[in-house]
This record gives structure tokens, C-alpha cells and sequence, in this order.
């Protein structure tokens, strides 16, 4: 079972996510405010496994919710839900810190299955990532844990998000292959290659500041003139 918050001002369709939701065995808590959402999503106690976040709400919308969440440090998944099928609103929603994302009107089998998928990769099995080689990876100084999204540094340990834990087994199981930003826009985020957004480099500047001694001169996760990043360990 996992908590959920769904943040939907339309009544309807918050009903109807709470019940199907509560039918798979999840403890649903509905929100119908943006601002609400932030007060419930910067208490350091609520415990959430998952958002599943409307981008159209009364009073502040859910990419501010998403901002300020990020900024708080909570680094659950979120699953935003945009209107329509706009890639500026996508690609903004990325960039501030949504995981995975479902145009309305959607099917419910595909948000049941977006939902299984994002706590799938919460708890993120061990196992898969030992069989993948990628369980437990040193990069220069630091200790990455991808089964249980966290980085030892120098500095102490910090908590990884499901794309920033996404983005670098991208680039740990293609050690020293340089790749570009469109073959990581795809297998990391699910978007076209040719998506424009600053996404990737966004997440490299995060990444960096976990890895790097320097992070304006990166020693481990190098950038390729007109190509896009590698990683070096």
C-alpha cells in the first residue's frame, strides 16, 4: 500500500481517482487547492510515496507546487496531469521537477499503470539493479546506492529523485560513451529527442553538484562539444 496525494480541483475526477486508486489498495488524501497541496507537501511528516498533480488549480498553480516541493527537498514522485497535449506546459513540468506526466482526458488503465510504475521505481528493486550491474556504483569519491536512491560524498549523503537516480544509471551503464541529450531525453524522461528544453542539462547541474569536487570543472560527468555528456569514473 502506498500514500497518495491527488491534488484535482475538479471534484469529479478527484472522486474518481480516490476510488480507483482505493481499489488498488492505496491510502488516497485529496487536496483541491495549489496552495494546500505546498503546505501538505512541505510538512516533513506527511509520509507521501506519491503526487499525482494537476497543473490547472485556483490560487497556485501546480508548477509552483512542484517548485516549491523541490525546493523543500521532498523528492517523492510526481505525476502531473496538464489539460491538453502542450509541450511548453510538458517541458515546464519536467523542468521543474515532475517525473512523469498524462494528458487529460486520460484512459485509467494508462494512469493505473503510470501510477505502478513511479512507485515501482520508488521503492526500486535491488535486486534489478545488482542484475544490472548497477546496484552499487563508486563514482570518483562518492558512493552511489541506486536501490535505495542515495549518494554518499564527502559531504554526507544526499537523496536522489527518480529521474536524477534515472539519468545517471543512463549514464553509468554507458560509462565513457558519450550521449546526447536527445538519446537521454528519450530513455530518461520518455520524450521525443528532438523536445526543446533544457531538461538534461538542468539535471546535469544537480548531478554534478552531488559528484563533483568542482562542479565548474567536472572531472566526472564531462560535457562533449556539440554532442551532449559522458560520465568518467
Amino acid at each position: 500500500m502506498a500514500r497518495i496525494l491527488v491534488v484535482e480541483d475538479e471534484e469529479h475526477i478527484a472522486r474518481g481517482l480516490q476510488f480507483n486508486l482505493e481499489a488498488e489498495g492505496h491510502d488516497v488524501t485529496l487536496e483541491a487547492s495549489g496552495a494546500g497541496a505546498a503546505e501538505r507537501l512541505e510538512r516533513a511528516d506527511t509520509g507521501w510515496d506519491l503526487v499525482i498533480l494537476d497543473l490547472m488549480l485556483p490560487g497556485m498553480s501546480g508548477f509552483e507546487v512542484a517548485r516549491r516541493a523541490r525546493a523543500a527537498g521532498v523528492l517523492i514522485p510526481v505525476l502531473m496531469l496538464t489539460a491538453k497535449d502542450d509541450t511548453g506546459d510538458l517541458v515546464r513540468g519536467l523542468e521543474e521537477g515532475a517525473d512523469d506526466y498524462l494528458t487529460k482526458p486520460f484512459e485509467l488503465d494508462e494512469l493505473l499503470a503510470r501510477v505502478r510504475g513511479l512507485l515501482r521505481r520508488r521503492r526500486w528493486d535491488g535486486a534489478e539493479g545488482a542484475s544490472e550491474g548497477l546496484g552499487e556504483v563508486r563514482i570518483g569519491e562518492s558512493l552511489v546506492h541506486f536501490d535505495r536512491f542515495e549518494i554518499e560524498t564527502p559531504r554526507g549523503k544526499v537523496s536522489l529523485t527518480t529521474r536524477e537516480a534515472g539519468l545517471l544509471r543512463a549514464l553509468v551503464a554507458r560509462e565513457g560513451e558519450a550521449l546526447t541529450r536527445g538519446e537521454l531525453l528519450e530513455e530518461v524522461w520518455g520524450l521525443r529527442p528532438d523536445t526543446r528544453t533544457r531538461v538534461v542539462d538542468n539535471f546535469v547541474v544537480r548531478l554534478r553538484r552531488y559528484l563533483e569536487r568542482d562542479p565548474s570543472h567536472p572531472r566526472h560527468i564531462v560535457s562533449v562539444r556539440g554532442h551532449g555528456y559522458r560520465l568518467l569514473r
